[in-house]
């Protein structure tokens, strides 16, 4: 198994309300790859955070291979989350990939 892990930080122009609809939309959008994604065992993103959070927002997912994460990183639906919803809202990302 493959543990994937990415914290983002919105890009600081955003309102309150924007950051908290880029949330629920990331949230939305990658949570729905579940089923979509071959090898995509789990798949949660975290929107709520306490103040002292340096990031808004994670992804937590596992996969059953490295290959399945490749995969999953070019796969169709994944990227049509990324491209719309991710990158053009994000400033910052942090990734953690390793074997469990």
């Amino acid at each position: 198994m493959v543990q994937h892990n990415i914290l983002w930080k919105i890009k600081e122009d955003k309102t309150e309300e924007e950051k908290k609809q880029i949330k629920q939309q990331v949230k939305e959008g990658l949570e729905g790859l579940y089923g979509v994604i071959p090898g995509l065992t789990k798949i949660h993103v975290q929107i709520d955070c306490l103040p002292s959070s340096t990031a808004d927002l994670m992804l937590e997912s596992t996969f059953e291979n490295e290959a399945a994460l490749k995969a999953y990183a070019v796969h169709e639906a994944h990227v049509k989350v990324a491209d719309s919803v991710v990158r053009p809202n994000m400033e910052v990302r942090m990734c953690l990939d390793y074997e469990v």
